[in-house]
């Protein structure tokens, strides 16, 4: 890899970073670049890790620091999502690159129809199904963290909508428990990488290094313009990354 292969990705990450603490999917932009530059699946899929582990250790720090954490009840809901964390990243060291550049590519069109038909409901509304079976939160956030430690691409839109129906509260303090949450069930997925030797150091501090700029400053700003434009552009750009991963360009 040359210098500007390392900068490209530290761009991707400042990018990704931005994206991943307004929202979600910062990864579906991270992990197609780093399978394009040649890493295997497994590898690509652990070395975005060291990023998605930094950078929300910055945003985790960002929020604290405006006064805006719970840690005893993101700790509580976190706890929920490690087992599944851990199986899903096993599984994941153990696939096919054909078989999980197949995935990824569905799931990228599966974070793009999400982006054309998602729900725009405002904060506070109601959400009876989580009224009336509270206890589904439980399988709910194992299931998050089983998907988040196979593939990660995505899964903020899910943690989001799980937290939003949980809390029925302003999405500051559902992005708060987020990345909190991320933050702890990447340290079993991780060490999983790390011990199955998947991971670039190099590339994944790169990226790690841009993700943690751009998560930082998304967590302390109030984004008020430029939505369209970076959902424009993310849309345009998850459907060529969806196009190659299924070879179909």
């Amino acid at each position: 890899m040359d210098l500007s292969q390392y900068l490209l990705l530290f761009a991707v990450g400042a990018a990704a970073g931005m994206i991943n603490v307004m929202a979600g999917g910062g990864s579906s932009l991270t992990l197609p670049a780093l399978i394009f530059m040649g890493l295997d699946s497994a590898v690509a899929n652990g070395t975005n890790r060291v990023a998605i582990f930094i950078q929300n250790i910055f945003a985790v720090t960002s929020f604290h620091r405006e006064n805006h954490s719970e840690f005893n009840t993101s700790t509580k809901l976190a706890l929920w999502t490690l087992p599944g964390a851990a199986l899903g990243a096993f599984f994941a060291t153990r696939i096919s690159n054909e078989w999980f550049q197949t995935i990824l590519g569905l799931v990228l069109i599966g974070v793009i129809l999400s982006m054309i038909f998602g729900s725009r409901s405002g904060a506070g509304a109601e959400s009876p199904l989580a009224q009336k079976y509270p206890w589904l939160i439980y399988p709910m956030l194992f299931g998050v963290g089983l998907y988040g430690g196979f593939i990660q691409v995505g899964v903020g839109f899910i943690l989001m909508a799980t937290l939003f129906h949980l809390f029925e509260s302003k999405l500051a303090r559902v992005n708060m428990h987020k990345v909190f949450i991320v933050l702890l069930y990447t340290i079993p997925a991780l060490a999983i990488f790390i011990s199955t030797g998947n991971i670039d150091w190099g590339l994944g501090l790169s990226i790690a290094a841009g993700s943690s700029l751009g998560g930082w400053w998304a967590a302390r700003l109030a984004v008020k313009k430029g939505d369209k434009i970076i959902r424009a552009v993310l849309f345009i750009a998850l459907i060529i990354m969806a196009l190659k991963l299924l070879r179909i360009i």
